[in-house]
């Protein structure tokens, strides 16, 4: 609970009320802080090996002081340098005396500012991505229960053939699958800036090593990997290309995209009262209709979708307007598009996760709603059992065409039941095939191949992209409502 004083002031909700601690922390300054100490750590110890006068006793000191900064110093150092890399570097050298000299050696902000950008990229993708494993595999479970539940299908929202309650959901899984494979591209698909100097050249490094290019090469190469990173841009200007943050930041649009029509289905489904998200014992659905239970989960998650969506805008921007090397308009902007997406992506996949944990379902209601439609859709069925029976494939369409009208009439005029059946029950006409109505109205006999699709799709696309995340699959989300 924030205090008093924190009340005067503005604060993110994706931070005060939404996103999960480990994401919260990805993206915080001391993260961030402590990550450039570790850079510049590593710097110092592969320019050591390389050759150049750097003592054990420097990078140990650095290495004892790599977590302990203090943040009034840093605070008080940018505002008097106003550059908050130096700012730092004088604040690691007052602590570290010995290691001040070589401290950022050869080195020029992007080099802790973008490579630490790019680890929080990598960092955020793994932090997202076991959670939408864990979301893929409550639907799968779901669909899978659920696999040849028949339900009304609905196109324009407009009563169609049948499908299963599985079938659906498979729908939503399928876009969820090309969003793992999406994020688990852009993560792998992401380079370190590595050691490049101010405008990408090199060259100080180059000066530094007495123009040895290898080693110079070999500097960038073992930072690289001290980072955890198995290439490096070979290329840069004085920051990664901004399309690197296009990348990242499409996957989580186009993940935003697939939540939000989730969810907007799921809204629609709780609206014909056939599914409900999980809905406390003490909740309160409005504070003027007692009766109400609001789909607040699926509302929160399209809410903050479509913010995750209009993030996408930024990026795209930035990189169409770095001039040359590069331009400092980039910074701000980056500083709250790239943290906000994967913030807003976490608390997305954490409710979503709580969503199907507990989704509800209520059959009698869909078999209520099937009902209603069903002699529609079974029209073509009868027709075709007169004619086996004899009749005249003209004469029966004719037929049930004036029935069909009639029923329609009584539904959309009279507000009253689908009557259809119970018409054409009572036409002489229909005599022929009236112990066969049961059966040519059994809703199962309308879904296809839907429960076989179900079952081939989660055995051979779904359950198979779940293996990598199995140790994390049972971790439950506390969810701030």
């Amino acid at each position: 609970m924030a205090g008093a004083e924190e009340m005067n002031k503005y604060r993110s909700p994706l931070v005060s009320r939404y996103t999960s601690k480990e994401m919260s922390y990805n993206f915080s300054d001391k993260k961030k802080f402590i990550t450039w100490r570790k850079l510049w750590i590593f710097l110092a110890k592969a320019e050591k090996a390389l050759g150049l006068p750097i003592t054990d006793a420097q990078i140990a000191e650095m290495e004892s002081h790599a977590e302990d900064i203090d943040f009034a110093m840093a605070a008080e150092e940018e505002r008097k340098l106003r550059h908050d890399v130096m700012a730092h570097v004088h604040t690691f050298a007052h602590c570290c005396p010995t290691a001040a000299p070589i401290i950022h050696l050869g080195a020029t902000s992007c080099y802790v500012g973008d490579n630490t950008d790019l680890i929080a990229l990598r960092d955020g993708f793994n932090i997202l991505l076991p959670k939408l494993a864990r979301v893929i595999d409550r639907l799968a479970n779901f669909a899978e229960e659920y696999a040849d539940l028949p339900t009304l299908g609905f196109t324009h929202f407009q009563p169609a053939q049948l499908t299963t309650v599985g079938k659906r959901a498979c729908l939503w899984l399928q876009d969820l699958v090309m969003d793992v494979r999406n994020l688990e591209r852009a993560r792998d698909n992401l380079r370190f800036r590595g050691v490049k100097g101010t405008t990408g050249t090199q060259a100080s490094f180059l000066q530094l090593f007495q123009g040895d290019r290898d080693k110079v090469e070999e500097l960038d190469k073992m930072v690289t990997e001290m980072a955890g990173f198995k290439k490096a841009y070979l290329v840069t200007g004085q920051t990664y290309s901004r399309k690197v943050d296009i990348n990242c930041m499409s996957t989580l649009a186009s993940l935003g995209a697939s939540v939000h029509k989730i969810c907007t289905d799921i809204r629609l489904l709780a609206n014909l009262k056939e599914i409900e998200e999980p809905f406390e014992k003490e909740q309160i659905g409005s504070s003027a209709m007692p009766y109400k239970r609001n789909p607040m989960r699926a509302e929160r998650c399209c809410s903050l979708a479509r913010h995750l969506i209009a993030l996408m805008a930024d990026p795209l921007q930035t990189a169409s307007v770095q001039w040359l090397e590069r331009t400092l308009d980039d910074s701000a902007n980056r500083r709250i598009s790239l943290p906000e997406s994967f913030l807003t992506a976490d608390i997305i996949l954490s409710t979503l996760q709580n969503i199907t944990e507990g989704l509800v379902v209520y059959p009698k209601v869909i078999e209520r709603h099937i009902r209603h439609e069903l002699p529609f859709m079974a029209t073509e069925n009868i027709i075709m059992a007169i004619v086996k029976a004899g009749g005249n494939r003209q004469e029966c369409h004719e037929k049930i065409r004036v029935l069909s009208q009639e029923a329609a009439a009584v539904v959309k005029q009279e507000g009253g039941d689908n009557d259809l059946l119970a018409r054409i029950q009572r036409d002489p006409y229909f005599a022929p095939i009236l112990g066969q109505l049961d059966a040519l109205l059994d809703p199962k006999t309308f879904i296809g191949r839907a429960p076989q699709q179900v079952k081939k799709f989660l055995a051979e696309e779904v359950r198979p992209l779940l293996e990598p995340y199995k140790a994390n699959m049972d971790v439950k989300v506390e969810l701030v409502l």
